[in-house]
């Protein structure tokens, strides 16, 4: 197929009357069964680049990608235009998945989107063996090197997949932001006749600017005053889930649509932000980073960074999402520099599990043929850090892996070699230079924009002559007095809400009077649960009441209880009783542990967390529920397990709805 009768199929099938010259290099290749690392900018159209080969192969082409979002955006569009795709992945049940393997199958799809992490999974390893593939994709290429910016292990088992296909089968590797060092090792990993085709990375419509403020507040000044003047929508981008919350309340509070995006969310609140975004519905959404790839919207007026991100390509392929339609996009990074490095650092930091995690891994895998949860409860880690562990130790030949049914079993190798993590400190160390120049970033005088395409290697271009620099225009924030007020009379009416529902409890969201980490409470509660302060203090009694009234309203209340203490003795049954007795709600003292449960706060994992306190809660006159609307008290709210359990075993006793209302939500608190 030359170009010309490939376009006549394009202008049919998508309706574009012509590729660019680079995607036509690109898409010349595959057809040719060559494999191709295509390196460009976001919104130039690299999703093309497969899509159309894939109607021209016989066969289904399998994109490897970590963005649900990008996957259910794509396939919509595709099938809107007639074109056999689907997608598997962990937001659709079981039958759904085991469905659309089965269309794969059957030479029923064009192109299937899968996760990574499905190289994981066993069922999905047998049934590709049955599908006849055309054509394999590895979307978001950089994950695969440890020196991109989200390294991820589960994208090795599909290099080791690649290098067992034939020579003249067509592989594409596209991302949008790869160094010099990342474009070598990504060749290095896939084999060396990976072909590179690189674009130009400059993106002059994008205004870049660096906004220095003095205190976390400014940033919330700054927000009320430039918010306003910024043609709509947008994302503002933080660092952390709670900030998410916080910021979109924030932005509410000031009469802005806002909504919160982050990966507490479930899959269906997910999708309806996700829907309203695209369809400009918000003014702006607020989001950790997980909020962006993979979403195709190419009018994105503004990028603001509240936070500041862990290297030049983290920020360059974020604000890369704003303006693909080529019209004047804002990207705004609000820098503290007395604070803005603590966080990246200890992403960094965290990012590279301790020797001695390793070494509980290695010791229990010798005692025993485990499967991953078994391998959590036995050795107290974090999943993500099992993860990463464990894709270590198997590419080490440390740990082997067996196939048992429908899971996988890890066991210790005898023949191991010694544990060599010499590459995550080289790793440690390439990743604290990336934030220097980051940091770096935000006090040049030269043109931003240059700045980043020459980091990403891309020498060839001039100044932008669109950001602050180089026009000569910054954005500064002067606080006043009215500003200081109105921020504080926010703080005293934001709550956090607490998502605990499930379908099958009658437990409903709750609500926090605070934030643990970012107000005075934590220093409260820590007073008087550590440090012997007695009771907690009445003005949190207040705050809680407040928090009460406004979340629940005139909610009817026929009992109130309590969690039973692990280490916080009679205070929160105190505090408790001071709320039954201004409310004029009867409290009760029936609802006790059946088994001693440690502090949630030792346990790493979700697994755990709720293995502690499963089955440990009873009501010394379950009669006494039946019918009954509870509210139930506690002072911190952590992972919101032991809330969840309590509000399942009210529900199977017969309470009608138990609503949770605690003191303060800790920072990093994620069901």
């Amino acid at each position: 197929m030359n170009r010309q009768q490939a376009e006549i199929q394009l202008q049919r099938l998508f309706g574009f009357k012509q590729f660019h010259d680079l995607q036509w290099q690109v898409i010349e290749n595959l057809l040719a069964g060559r494999r191709v690392l295509f390196i460009e900018k976001t919104g130039f159209g690299k999703s093309l680049c497969f899509q159309f080969p894939a109607t021209q192969l016989d066969g289904v082409t399998i994109v490897f990608s970590p963005l649900i979002a990008l996957m259910r955006d794509q396939v919509r569009s595709m099938q809107d235009k007639g074109i056999r795709a689907a997608a598997i992945n962990s937001n659709q049940d079981a039958d759904e998945n085991a469905g659309i393997i089965a269309k794969a199958q059957n030479n029923h799809l064009d192109i299937l989107y899968i996760a990574p992490e499905r190289m994981e999974n066993a069922t999905w390893i047998t049934a590709a063996r049955e599908m006849k593939i055309a054509m394999v994709v590895i979307d978001e290429a950089h994950c695969i090197s440890m020196w991109g910016q989200s390294f991820r292990p589960n994208y090795r088992r599909i290099v080791n997949l690649v290098r067992l296909l034939p020579k003249n089968f067509p592989v594409l590797a596209t991302t949008a932001t790869a160094t010099p060092r990342v474009q070598e090792d990504i060749i290095e990993q896939v084999g060396t006749d990976l072909i590179p085709i690189r674009g130009q990375l400059m993106r002059s419509n994008i205004r870049l600017f660096v906004v220095h403020v003095e205190s976390e507040d400014e940033k919330f000044f700054w927000l009320a005053e430039y918010l306003p003047k910024l043609k709509k929508t947008g994302i503002v981008y933080t660092g952390t889930q709670a900030n998410t919350d916080i910021f979109s309340n924030w932005l509410q509070f000031l009469k802005f649509n806002s909504a919160a995006y982050s990966g507490r969310l479930d899959a269906e609140s997910r999708m309806r932000v996700e829907s309203d975004f695209i369809n400009n519905k918000n003014d702006c959404v607020v989001s950790t980073n997980a909020l962006g790839m993979g979403i195709d919207k190419p009018d994105i007026r503004f990028i603001i960074h509240t936070q500041v991100p862990q290297s030049p390509i983290h920020y360059y392929q974020e604000i890369g999402r704003a303006g693909r339609d080529g019209q004047e996009a804002f990207a705004i990074l609000l820098y503290n520099p007395h604070e803005d490095a603590e966080l990246p650092k200890a992403f960094i930091d965290g990012s590279k599990p301790a020797v001695s995690k390793y070494e509980k891994v290695i010791a229990v895998t010798k005692k025993a043929l485990l499967g991953r949860n078994e391998i959590i409860k036995a050795t107290n880690l974090k999943q993500t850090q099992l993860g990463v562990i464990l894709a270590d130790l198997i590419d080490q030949k440390i740990i082997n892996e067996q196939i048992a049914g429908k899971s996988k079993k890890y066991f210790f190798n005898p023949d191991a070699p010694e544990l060599d993590l010499s590459a995550f400190e080289t790793l440690r160390n390439a990743q604290n230079q990336e934030l220097e120049k980051m940091l770096e970033y935000t006090g040049i005088s030269t043109c931003r924009m240059q700045y980043l395409c020459n980091y990403l290697g891309d020498e060839r271009q001039g100044a932008c002559g669109a950001c602050d620099n180089d026009t000569r225009q910054h954005m500064r924030v002067v606080p006043t007095e009215a500003m200081k007020q109105q921020l504080q009379e926010f703080r005293e009416t934001f709550f956090p809400v607490l998502e605990v529902e499930t379908q099958r409890s009658n437990i409903v969201n709750g609500v926090a009077a605070s934030y643990y980490g970012v107000s005075n409470v934590g220093a409260a509660l820590r007073h008087s649960k550590y440090e012997g302060g007695g009771d907690f203090p009445d003005w949190l009694l207040r705050l809680t009441l407040k928090a009460f009234r406004k979340y629940y309203g005139n909610t009817k209340f026929d009992l109130i209880l309590y969690v039973p203490p692990t280490e916080s003795g009679e205070l929160v049954k105190n505090f408790a009783e001071k709320i039954s007795r201004t409310l004029n709600i009867p409290i009760s003292h029936k609802l006790v542990k059946t088994a001693a449960t440690s502090p949630q706060k030792v346990f790493q994992s979700g697994i755990s967390k709720k293995d502690n306190v499963h089955g440990k809660f009873a009501y010394q006159n379950p009669e006494e529920i039946l019918g009954k609307s509870i509210l139930l008290i506690d002072d911190i709210f952590d992972s919101g397990y032991t809330i969840k359990e309590i509000g399942q075993y009210l529900t199977n006793i017969g309470a009608t709805t138990i609503a949770p209302l605690v003191i303060a939500r800790t920072v990093g608190g994620d069901i």
